[in-house]
């Protein structure tokens, strides 16, 4: 008995072993065969058809952003692979997970300038975690299983798979697999020894500590952590944009938004507090402003999951590297309970005078007649 399915079957079955019920795409040529074995798969695999590429790839960071999952989108080669490039080095500057599939000529035709054959894996390479070319349908398996972990582990990213038309259409004995484990690929790296310690002796000697917040704490899961050590340790915190739903924006120790588009008061207490933790941030232009400039008083504390972003932009006193979700409730054993009432009413101030200068303004623009347009 012939028990063999094509590549693009395997393709499908291996997208439902990874947990995916939705996907989003625009088909063409070169990836035909896989949305033939999609269609036999509608009940399980719910495909929204888009109108261009580009949105395929923003649409499936939204889903990914919103459902925790890894997005997935499925586009064919050439010009449809080339209008994802926007969203994939979009995913990789927000970290978000996220798998492209891309139809691609057959592996015969590499290399011939053949209709629609672009090198996309080149292309790619720099706005990606991992991208690879499936050439061979028994490589599928394998290649969905180390995408969807490599997207999804670590700090998250975009993947891209290259599917070749010979790949898909082959007819192979198909076995499911699970890549759980990369020699050379470390998601969560343990933090140096003696780096907590370090930091809650810090943070312990801090007289006027201050936290920024990004997008880190709140893709670790991390943040019931990141309260419990402000609250215990008395730390004022403000995030980054990304970062806004790590905490309540109601929280007493919140004080808002960083960098040129956020709140006076934690952008010149950057430049006042004597201890400055970064959790889950990268020291971003928006953020810092002229680095010459930027919290020359204070030390500085990193925590972060990925290494290439530790003295990055910004040199600090000490780096912690690892996933928040663990190095934050080490340090929260570790620090003494405080009080900085008064480090903490002074960002009052700063805040009362945004009110009068900026916002109050703004509610009420004129005292007088009111012209059509500001009705």
């Amino acid at each position: 008995m012939d028990n063999k399915i094509s590549g693009a079957e395997a393709l499908m079955r291996s997208l439902e072993n990874e947990g995916v019920t939705t996907l989003f795409g625009y088909p063409g040529g070169a990836i035909m065969p896989t949305y033939d074995a999609l269609y036999d798969h509608n009940k399980t695999l719910h495909h929204i058809l888009v109108r261009h590429e580009q949105a395929a790839v923003h649409a499936a960071q939204g889903y990914a952003r919103v459902s925790g999952k890894v997005g997935c989108a499925i586009v064919t080669s050439g010009p449809g692979a080339m209008n994802t490039i926007t969203g994939v080095a979009d995913a990789l500057m927000d970290s978000t997970p996220l798998v492209v599939i891309c139809g691609q000529v057959g592996a015969a035709m590499l290399g011939t300038d053949a209709f629609q054959e672009v090198d996309v894996v080149g292309v790619t390479q720099p706005i990606t975690k991992w991208n690879y070319q499936i050439r061979r349908a028994e490589d599928i398996a394998w290649a969905v299983s180390r995408a969807f972990f490599i997207a999804s582990s670590g700090r998250p990213g975009p993947v891209v798979l290259d599917f070749t038309k010979n790949a898909q259409t082959a007819m192979i004995e198909y076995q499911p697999q699970t890549i759980d484990f990369i020699r050379s690929y470390n998601p969560c790296p343990q933090p140096a020894e003696g780096a907590v310690e370090t930091a809650a002796k810090m943070i312990n000697e801090s007289v006027k500590p201050f936290m920024l917040v990004g997008q880190g704490v709140e893709l670790a899961g991390a943040n019931k952590e990141l309260l419990s050590l402000c609250e215990k340790a008395q730390i004022p915190f403000a995030t980054t944009f990304l970062g806004l739903s790590a905490a309540p924006s109601d929280h007493p120790l919140n004080m808002g938004r960083l960098g040129m588009h956020g709140n006076l008061a934690p952008n010149v207490m950057t430049n006042q507090c004597d201890l400055l933790i970064a959790v889950g941030m990268r020291f971003d232009d928006r953020v810092t402003g002229n680095l010459k400039n930027y919290a020359k008083q204070a030390k500085i504390i990193h925590l972060d999951i990925d290494p290439s972003e530790l003295n990055k932009n910004v040199k600090v006193n000490l780096s912690v590297l690892g996933d928040c979700k663990q190095t934050l409730p080490a340090i929260t054993k570790l620090v003494d309970k405080a009080k900085h009432k008064a480090w903490i009413d002074g960002f009052k101030p700063y805040d009362e005078k945004e009110y009068n200068k900026v916002i109050e303004p703004a509610l009420h623009p004129t005292e007088g007649p009111l012209l059509m347009g500001e009705v």
